[in-house]
């Protein structure tokens, strides 16, 4: 049985077990269909067989070794990769997501900092290079090595040739994919690090249409269950688990490759100057100006600005309707401001 069809049975024994709601205590009515489904690892079903199941086939679909649903985020992921790996000395970027230092601390590794400039134009920092992969293993001598692609902005690293170097010199690759969950399931999207890298570890929340928290986290290296277990809870969300086989499931379906050819049409019809690697991420010039605009005017909401640019993040669930009014906004203030 899946972790869905197991969430859709009758339980037909009396449970003197968690969660103590039973499936028919609800707090809050609007969710009573999540109370019905909010499993524990009771005999009668054995969602935890139905879950190691759902993973194996999550592994097959990304060509992984091992492939590991989370419900505390790519945090989680980043942190239980960076235990895996036994780190001595682990070169994590100074400006990376506060989970990469905390996994580092967890560790006990020595962590060295590494920089990367930052673009004076649109005001960000764009991928790791090559040549400073080279930099750092060369000067700092790290055995892991964490890096961001895509960056926030939607800026590739070339993985497949850092995931080589670092082969050549015994070093773990990190990658924190969390923003590229939809490379994997399409070829008009930046190539996804899960078949190069050591670990990777994605958001399906983020442009895959998963709830929050879910994520992933691959790896072509060790298992990482012993790690996960030491920061996971030991009840874990089972209608949480059940969203991530569904969303692999679309994902990795005609429906999901349709859905998300269609996305990416419709961005491309915006006609926008593209100024990043990644087509989800519309990144436009105007920074504060235009986000206030957008939000206080027209009740656009971004998803990230700064001094001089402004990043709309796009995803499953972003119509067309809602692309098709975007344009004729920025359109109208194009004309009103040439700047932009």
């Amino acid at each position: 049985m899946s972790l869905i069809s197991i969430l859709k049975t009758k339980v037909s024994k009396t449970l003197f077990t968690t969660p103590s709601h039973n499936g028919k205590f609800c707090l809050y009515h609007k969710f009573y269909q999540w109370y019905r489904s909010d499993l524990s690892e009771i005999d009668t079903l054995n969602p935890e067989k139905a879950l190691a199941k759902a993973e194996e086939k999550a592994a097959k679909i990304y060509g992984t070794k091992y492939t590991k649903f989370l419900t505390n985020g790519s945090t989680s992921g980043i942190i239980s990769a960076i235990l895996a790996s036994q780190s001595k000395r682990i070169a994590i970027w100074d400006k990376a997501h506060p989970c990469h230092k905390n996994g580092a601390k967890l560790s006990g590794a020595e962590v060295i900092e590494y920089h990367l400039p930052l673009d004076n134009e649109l005001g960000v920092y764009k991928a790791i290079t090559i040549s400073k992969v080279e930099e750092i293993i060369e000067k700092q001598k790290p055995d892991v090595l964490v890096i961001t692609s895509p960056t926030y902005e939607g800026f590739v690293a070339d993985v497949s040739n850092i995931s080589k170097i670092c082969r050549q010199k015994n070093v773990t690759l990190i990658v924190d994919e969390a923003h590229g969950a939809l490379y994997p399931f399409s070829e008009d999207l930046p190539e996804s690090a899960v078949k190069h890298a050591d670990f990777t570890v994605q958001s399906l929340h983020k442009t895959a249409g998963g709830i929050n928290p879910t994520a992933l986290l691959h790896s072509n290296k060790t298992d990482p269950s012993e790690a996960l277990s030491m920061i996971n809870t030991t009840s874990p969300s089972y209608p949480m688990l059940a969203t991530i086989e569904a969303n692999l499931n679309f994902l990795n379906s005609s429906r999901g490759s349709k859905c998300i050819k269609e996305l990416l049409e419709n961005i491309k019809a915006l006609n926008v100057e593209k100024l990043n690697d990644d087509p989800t991420k519309i990144l436009l010039k105007g920074g504060y100006e235009l986000s206030d605009k957008l939000f206080n005017q027209y009740g656009i909401e971004d998803e990230r600005t700064n001094e001089k640019t402004t990043m709309l993040l796009c995803g499953i669930g972003t119509n067309k309707a809602k692309l098709v009014r975007l344009k004729k906004i920025l359109k109208k203030i194009l004309l009103l401001n040439k700047t932009i």
